[in-house]
């Protein structure tokens, strides 16, 4: 896009066309107002001679010392005052850092009393209710022991007569020594047939265990051969896959190996074709070749321009022919009239 000159340029009170004829209305204009524009008094108009700039600026020194006094004056008033009602502010301040220590200390010492006093309530509140629960747990287990006491002589009162007929086979028999011999005696035999059937329990546990350990190591390893199956599977697809890709991909390749060879090819047979039309016609203008092979714009320019001499020449001899066999059937006709 072209580039434009600016036709107005910024002023005080706005842009002004630059062109002569239609800024000098807007100069008047701005000439006729004072907000923007002040006017410089007239040539014969009298100003203010140094004697009356000198009264000018002696009476505004002495109103701005004047008024410089008085800032100093109401300055140092005020500075009293701030200084009266600092010191006024900081024994107010001593007075209260003093209340506030009292009345911290005397609120610490009631807090630490008040723990104190949480501390032992809680303590004899906790010993308070073990107590009751020992209390409890006595009675319960004197409750437990009556109860017992009771069991117990009824048991003994129920197993009197087994005690005669165990003395009467201590009596009659020579194996046994005494009622307690029979009884420890008794009591192995029980004991011995309680470890031989826990312990036929525990065989017959680790022979459950054993075999669904030998189920589990059995699924685990079908498992494992079903998982390598699946595998090789997979892998023979992927080979298969890839197989065909390769032979596709090498189909493409050796495709368009074929096609860069052919024009390979036929660049190189086009190229000799121009050289050696170039050749040709350097040969026909009877000029030195100056061109190389691997120049081709230079050589189609001056190809291009042999040939279009050599159509320029062949029209020229066209028009010539006709030219030569129209004046001929005209000297035919000529003489044959």
């Amino acid at each position: 896009m072209p580039r434009r000159k600016p036709t107005t340029k910024t002023d005080v009170i706005g842009s002004l066309d630059l062109n002569p004829e239609d800024a000098v209305g807007e100069y008047r204009l701005s000439l006729q107002q004072e907000q923007f524009f002040v006017k410089p008094p007239n040539w014969d108009s009298a100003g203010d001679s140094i004697e009356m700039l000198y009264i000018a600026n002696v009476r505004e020194n002495e109103s701005m010392i004047e008024l410089q006094r008085q800032l100093l004056r109401d300055a140092k008033r005020q500075t009293a005052l701030n200084q009266q009602r600092t010191r006024k502010m900081y024994k107010i301040q001593e007075r209260l850092r003093k209340r506030f220590i009292e009345v911290n200390g005397f609120i610490k010492d009631c807090a630490d009393k008040k723990r104190s006093a949480d501390k032992a309530i809680q303590e004899e509140t906790a010993h308070h209710k073990e107590l009751i629960k020992e209390i409890n747990e006595f009675k319960n287990s004197v409750s437990v022991l009556n109860t017992f006491r009771q069991a117990l002589k009824g048991t003994v009162r129920e197993f009197e007569p087994y005690e005669r007929v165990l003395n009467d086979v201590v009596k009659i028999s020579d194996i046994f020594v005494s009622p307690k011999d029979c009884i420890d005696r008794c009591d192995a035999l029980m004991l011995a047939q309680v470890e031989i059937n826990k312990l036929g329990n525990k065989k017959l546990l680790e022979i459950e265990e054993m075999r669904q350990r030998m189920l589990k190591i059995t699924s685990e390893a079908a498992l494992a051969v079903l998982g390598l199956k699946n595998d090789l599977a997979k892998l023979e697809r992927s080979y298969n896959q890839s197989r065909t890709l390769c032979l596709k991909w090498e189909k493409t390749l050796s495709t368009c190996k074929d096609s860069i060879i052919g024009y390979d090819l036929d660049k190189d047979r086009t190229l000799d074709g121009i050289q050696t039309i170039y050749r040709i016609l350097c040969k026909r203008r009877d000029i030195t070749a100056k061109f190389p092979r691997s120049a081709v714009e230079p050589t189609m320019d001056f190809i291009k321009r042999e040939i279009e001499l050599l159509y320029a020449v062949l029209r020229e001899m066209e028009t010539t022919t006709e030219t030569n066999k129209s004046e001929k059937t005209e000297l035919n006709e000529t003489a044959y009239c």
